[in-house]
């Protein structure tokens, strides 16, 4: 296509060349110009949007030289005719007829990113196809006149809508044949005109066409990808589904078998006058169970595609602690709340359950803060416990867990940019999560 649009101007035929192969960068004007539906697009068809207009744009770029080159051409070749340029009679006339045409080319190729209206670029079309017709009444015997009028069509086939482009070009066509006979230049000259501008026209039309189909194409690929995608989705999500099922089958019934097991403990320590403390044991191990059944409800939920928790189920969360191991924990917001992604609320909200858990189970009775603090750039949740105000194994939660949570949470963060940082300090334990947005 580069070599196309960088010919050796050998004469008119060689020009109208030039101009079939680069016209074809004019705006998709068929639509431009008329009210049309709002179409909200894809990722992909964007992008395949995006790269047709971007070719469109280099090849017009290309096109103004050739553009520029019709128009001094035309000029040339009139003003070496007779009559030729002047200020006076028919001279006027050819003056005023190439103004007209290189002001109204000039116009046209000068849009960079086809902002001008259909209706606009049927006007300077029009005016491009009535300089033609004037020349060729002028000057019968000049190739400038073929040259300006065939161009007008060939225009008028890349530009404008198929129906409106037929109209100009049948009565161009006319009015080009009309002034060139009534000229005298014979019969030969108006078969000659019919003929070519019948093949720009063509040519032209069959061009916009292959250019339309290349830009159908590639929307056609991208909505066949975006296709392939969700039903990947839709197929991953059934046998996430799938799994779920059995998750939720397994963990529901032993959990449920595990709280009818301690109720029934509890009921017999009572019955056996069994010490206080064990009776609270019993009682924390039951609340567990039952906040481990939510849990993994929960996490069959997000199996199956259903809303994580986030950043706006903190309070919940620590109302549940307070509530289940008796902690005294103090929740802070600091900074303007700002919208997270689903992954990082997640994050955070489950950072904050094994920080509570933690603290619960190694320091007892410990006050407790949670404080999510938002800035500029990033979410900070820090979790920050005194030393233990009981004794830990009394609290009947050593043991509990499987000992990984620290660096399931730093992994967890860390695949979203994100830090983890998590130590002793002089009073107590903290650990502090950054997520940026």
């Amino acid at each position: 296509m580069s070599r196309l649009l960088r010919p050796a101007f050998r004469g008119p035929e060689s020009v109208l060349s030039s101009l079939l192969v680069a016209t074809i960068t004019s705006p998709e004007s068929a639509t431009k110009g008329s009210p049309q539906p709002e179409v909200v697009l894809g990722a992909r068809e964007a992008e395949a949007q995006s790269r047709s207009q971007e070719r469109l744009h280099q090849q017009r770029a290309a096109f103004r030289p050739v553009g520029i080159a019709i128009i001094v051409i035309v000029i040339v070749g009139a003003a070496s005719q007779t009559p030729g340029l002047g200020l006076h009679g028919r001279s006027l006339g050819i003056t005023l007829s190439l103004v007209f045409f290189a002001l109204a080319l000039g116009v046209l190729i000068a849009d960079r990113h086809g902002d001008q209206a259909l209706a606009f670029q049927a006007a300077m079309i029009a005016v491009a196809g009535a300089s033609g017709i004037a020349l060729a009444a002028l000057q019968p015997h000049g190739s400038a006149a073929a040259l300006a009028g065939s161009a007008a069509v060939f225009l008028a086939a890349a530009r404008l809508p198929l129906r409106l482009a037929l109209v100009f070009a049948s009565v161009q066509t006319a009015a080009l044949d009309l002034a060139v006979a009534l000229g005298g230049a014979g019969t030969t000259a108006v078969v000659a005109t019919t003929l070519l501008c019948a093949l720009l026209f063509l040519v032209a039309w069959f061009v916009k066409q292959a250019r339309e189909g290349e830009t159908r194409s590639e929307l056609l690929y991208a909505q066949l990808e975006d296709a392939r995608e969700a039903q990947t989705a839709a197929a991953a999500l059934e046998e996430r589904s799938r799994i779920a099922g059995e998750l939720h089958d397994v963990l529901a019934h032993s959990l449920s078998a595990a709280a009818i097991q301690l109720q029934g403990a509890r009921v017999l320590a009572e019955r056996e006058n069994a010490d206080e403390k064990v009776t609270e044991a019993i009682e924390r191990a039951s609340g567990l169970v039952k906040n481990g059944l939510v849990d993994a409800r929960s996490a069959v939920g997000a199996l199956r595609g259903d809303p994580l928790p986030g950043v706006g189920q903190l309070e919940a969360l620590i109302a549940g602690f307070r509530s289940d191991v008796g902690a005294s924990i103090t929740f802070k917001v600091e900074g303007v709340e700002q919208a997270l992604s689903a992954d990082a609320g997640l994050a955070l909200y489950r950072g904050a359950q094994e920080a509570l858990t933690n603290a619960a189970r190694y320091a007892p009775g410990a006050a407790t803060s949670v404080t999510l603090q938002y800035t500029d750039t990033a979410v900070a949740l820090t979790v920050e416990n005194a030393n233990a105000a009981g004794d830990p194994a009394e609290a009947g939660l050593i043991g509990v867990g499987s000992g990984r949570g620290l660096r399931g949470m730093r992994e967890r963060v860390e695949r979203l940019g994100g830090t983890m940082r998590a130590g002793p300090t002089e009073d107590g334990w903290r650990v502090e999560l950054e997520v940026p947005f």
